[in-house]
């Protein structure tokens, strides 16, 4: 469990924030985060303001991270990049969390590397993450600028037969049910999104086509939606595409994989990150995932 209940003792009548700050090392947005997030305990209870003044026996719940040997695929000295499985998280949900890639990258790089944007849970594929601060910003920047060229691949149901750029906007609406929470959908009140598609490959036993994706904005489910749209949804998505009972029953986590293979066609979002282009400090990278994404298709288009 990478959060753990340390035991601490101030000697001395200290500001909690500047207690972290001065003898533990952490910054002072770091200090005040945590604070405000309740892990700070004094006799059991949370403090939650950064001016309660520490003396004695307190407990602070730390992250610790743990690596379980997910080595990056491309390393240098300002960034490294991940190749995510499917099913790994990017950041933990909750103090419960057993394992997540922020796992991997600081117990590998160190508590100042940080993971500078997201894919989905079930998504595979490439991560980029900085090694230092400074790249941090700079690497975010890039993502800000739209100076990044991202691919994915996706094995989509039917025949994919052209190329296709679709521009509508998505919109996540907030609202008390779970399910709408959840799911973003095409709305004219929502944010402008560009994704252009190519077909690469068409496995006509099963009906279905692998497609090359590139976003030109970066929304939330932008791909998936978009393709649904076009009435081409993801091989193994359990949201766009299925009915809203079986939705809830997914989100509920009651949907095993044989139902949920059953529905959508595999266990897992068929979704991968193959591709990041870029330019930083002056030079040009381009990384490329080395997981045989195809085959992945290949041996569940033999199940279907």
């Amino acid at each position: 469990m990478p959060f753990v209940i340390n035991k601490m003792f101030a000697k001395e009548k200290m500001r909690a924030f500047l207690y972290l700050v001065k003898e533990l090392g952490y910054t002072q947005k770091e200090a005040q985060r945590m604070i405000a997030k309740g892990r700070l305990h004094v006799e059991g209870k949370p403090v939650t303001k950064s001016s309660y003044e520490l003396q004695g026996e307190f407990e602070l719940i730390e992250f610790e991270p743990v690596s379980k040997g997910l080595k990056p695929t491309f390393v240098e000295k300002d960034f490294v990049v991940f190749d995510k499985p499917s099913g790994v998280l990017i950041h933990p949900q909750n103090r419960h969390t057993e394992y997540s890639l922020i796992d991997e990258l600081k117990s590998q790089f160190g508590k100042d590397a940080n993971i500078t944007h997201r894919i989905d849970q079930e998504t595979s594929g490439l991560v980029l993450c900085a090694t230092n601060k400074q790249s941090e910003r700079d690497i975010k920047m890039m993502f800000q600028e739209r100076d990044m060229q991202k691919k994915y691949l996706a094995l989509v149901h039917g025949k994919f037969e052209k190329d296709l750029v679709v521009e509508e906007p998505l919109l996540r609406a907030e609202d008390s049910s779970a399910i709408v929470r959840m799911v973003v959908k095409v709305d004219e009140m929502g944010k402008p999104s560009k994704t252009s598609f190519k077909p690469l490959c068409y496995f006509e036993n099963s009906s279905t086509t692998l497609v090359e994706c590139m976003p030109h904005t970066g929304r939330q489910h932008q791909i998936r939606v978009h393709l649904f749209h076009v009435k081409h949804p993801i091989v193994g998505d359990p949201i766009y595409g299925q009915k809203d009972e079986d939705i809830v029953r997914f989100l509920d986590k009651e949907l095993d994989d044989k139902k949920r293979e059953e529905l959508s066609g595999a266990s897992r979002l068929l979704l991968h990150a193959s591709e990041l282009e870029f330019e930083l400090y002056e030079k040009p990278y381009k990384v490329v995932s080395k997981v045989d994404f195809k085959q992945i298709c290949c041996e569940y288009v033999n199940n279907l």
